[in-house]
């Protein structure tokens, strides 16, 4: 019978351990080698996981700053004429309603009718400021996902009475205030022939940051007029699921009240902001992958400098070689030697690189929200962490390869003649 040592399951276990210690013997005999050999690896690995980290927490900022806009539908009114000839009809206040109505479009949570106009904003005396006023109704900001910094938003009572309040954005408050915000709020301005009240200062939000708002009412009693007739209005889905419901009845319901017969004529625009919001995510996407993909050329650049210290290391131990197989030694043990030894410095590379990218995105996670809040706050992904695991195991592989069948190959008489 075959004693324990004498399996071929035991020899097996036998042999790798032998490698392992033999290629653990020659990383510690050249630490330097070694730990320049997988800095390449560190690096990149450490880059990969990082920039994934920062690519998840940049798109959950956007999700979560911009989402709410997700529900959003614009109307407006097409510019030039409408294709085929004549000039588009004026959206007005009876489009507002017909939206409104819930038994032709259900799918409809709010609407928000908008008039624009451009007005001088005076302060006092030689300071005035060239706004684009804006009137619309008390639930203007939440449906356009707009904050404010100081002061409130003007309630139902006065947009009922066309109360002459306004909220200033922040180029208004810089070029009359000098930037103070406290010192805007509760001043008085005067826009065309009225004077207005100042109770809220707009947070920026990158694009509209020129908007001088008020009530629809007062915008047309006092600034813009127009009556009934508004520039675009607002549409709020009641969900995100919603929206192609939503979207649908807004066409359906605007081409009855503008006695569209052809689609392709139609005297108005309607746009999903979640269309947008898709693109911009896929934009973000794709961004996020060629950034990485950069990061991941440096991993390529480890496993050839892997594969270069492996084919420095098999031409110095060409006599070693040459008296292991005089002695008997297999080509597979070869072969196994300096694959392993080539797979674990690899491995140790990927794990040096996994501590320390997931370490750095950590402390970014900490430190980002207090420094950029609308970034997102960057989170160490899994996934990354065993892609990272599993190219650092394939580089070890691929790196060793070459050198682990050359010296496999070595005769042993050629090899304990080399000098």
């Amino acid at each position: 019978m075959l004693g324990e040592r004498d399996k071929p399951e035991a020899r097996v276990g036998m042999h790798f351990q032998e490698a392992l210690t033999i290629a653990a013997r020659s990383m510690r005999a050249n630490r330097l080698r070694s730990a320049l050999t997988t800095l390449g690896i560190v690096i990149g690995v450490t880059a990969v996981i990082v920039l994934v980290g920062l690519g998840e927490g940049m798109k959950a900022g956007f999700n979560k700053s911009f989402g709410e806009l997700a529900t959003a539908i614009t109307v407006d009114k097409v510019s030039g004429s409408v294709p085929g000839g004549g000039a588009p009809k004026e959206l007005r206040d009876r489009d507002v309603e017909a939206l409104l109505d819930k038994t032709e479009a259900p799918d409809i949570g709010a609407v928000i009718p908008v008039r624009i106009g451009d007005s001088i904003v005076q302060a006092g005396p030689g300071t005035q400021f060239r706004a684009t006023v804006t009137g619309s109704t008390t639930n203007y900001l939440t449906v356009n996902n707009r904050e404010m910094v100081l002061g409130e938003m003007f309630n139902e009572h006065q947009a009922q009475g066309n109360a002459k309040v306004v909220l200033l954005g922040p180029n208004p408050v810089a070029n009359l205030y000098g930037g103070d915000a406290g010192k805007a709020l509760g001043s008085t301005v005067r826009i065309d022939r009225a004077s207005f009240k100042v109770i809220g200062i707009l947070k920026s939000d990158g694009y509209s940051d020129d908007i001088a708002l008020m009530p629809l009412g007062a915008a047309r009693a006092f600034v813009v007029g127009g009556n009934d007739i508004i520039s675009s209005m607002a549409v709020k889905a009641a969900s995100v699921p919603q929206v192609p419901a939503a979207l649908e009845q807004v066409n359906k319901v605007m081409d009855k009240q503008h006695n569209i017969k052809d689609t392709a004529k139609r005297d108005f625009k309607v746009t999903a902001l979640q269309n947008q919001l898709d693109e911009i995510n896929q934009f973000l996407s794709f961004l996020s992958m060629f950034i990485i993909a950069v990061a991941a050329i440096s991993l390529i650049v480890g496993g050839i400098g892997v594969a270069n210290i492996m084919l420095v290391s098999v031409t110095e131990r060409t006599r070693e070689i040459g008296i292991r197989k005089a002695i008997g030694a297999r080509r597979s043990a070869i072969m196994k030697q300096f694959l392993i030894e080539s797979t674990v410095l690899a491995a140790a590379g990927g794990f040096v690189g996994i501590i320390l990218g997931s370490s750095i995105t950590v402390a970014a996670g900490i430190i980002i929200p207090k420094v950029a809040p609308d970034f997102g706050t960057p989170t160490v992904s899994i996934v990354a962490i065993v892609v990272a695991i599993g190219v650092s195991l394939i580089i070890g592989l691929v790196a060793g390869g070459y050198p682990a069948l050359r010296a496999a190959r070595l005769q042993p008489i050629e090899a304990l003649r080399f000098q």
